[in-house]
């Protein structure tokens, strides 16, 4: 009978996704036991099977969440294949710009200015994400002080636009990025009009 729903997650990767895009939608404090078995539709009884605690349970979505954005990314990355401009642009598109992972990054970047240990491992994840940004860009651009600048600019670009609420004098926020990429990987501008 338990083959009949092997595509359906585990129980216990179950509470790590709603604990997950609580995190998302409310910050850690919104992560409670009592909230995520509600919203299971099952007793908290059943979370204490998995997790010792809710610390146990804050970890694995750590987990999760590191596997998912960087050891996922960069393997997904590699195995579309492309030249390094389109292999940092695909690990952007799938971080940043992705409905699920971005939510958490974010909410992973709140918690990590309230708790050392999440900061430790945001500095981790954000180091992994750099070398992959130095690897690639160094690939056309030798001057490493000029590599450093471009991933970090590439980095702030690809998360500070979440935030910013300017307007562009008659261009998309979609075109801004875009020249900016063409920037930052030294790409020739299209024609306009194209």
């Amino acid at each position: 009978m338990g083959h009949i729903v092997g595509a359906i997650r585990t129980p216990r990767d179950k509470w790590i996704e709603a604990g997950l895009q609580a995190l998302a939608a409310g910050g850690p404090d919104a992560v409670r036991v009592e909230a995520l078995a509600k919203r299971l539709g099952v007793t908290k009884g059943g979370f204490y099977g998995y997790f010792a605690d809710r610390d146990a349970l804050l970890t694995a979505m750590l987990d999760t969440w590191e596997r998912e954005s960087i050891d996922e990314v960069i393997e997904r990355v590699e195995r579309e294949g492309g030249d390094p401009k389109a292999k940092i642009q695909r690990a952007g598109m799938l971080t940043f710009s992705s409905d699920r992972l971005l939510p958490i990054d974010l909410a992973v970047r709140g918690w990590a200015r309230r708790d050392e240990a999440v900061a430790e491992r945001l500095r981790r994840v954000d180091n992994r994400r750099m070398a992959l940004l130095r690897e690639m860009i160094g690939t056309f651009c030798a001057d490493p002080d000029e590599v450093e600048a471009r991933s970090v600019l590439a980095f702030c670009a690809a998360i500070g636009a979440h935030f910013l609420a300017a307007d562009h004098a008659g261009r998309t926020r979609a075109q801004v990025l875009a020249h900016a990429a063409d920037l930052l990987l030294d790409r020739p501008r299209p024609a306009a009009g194209s």
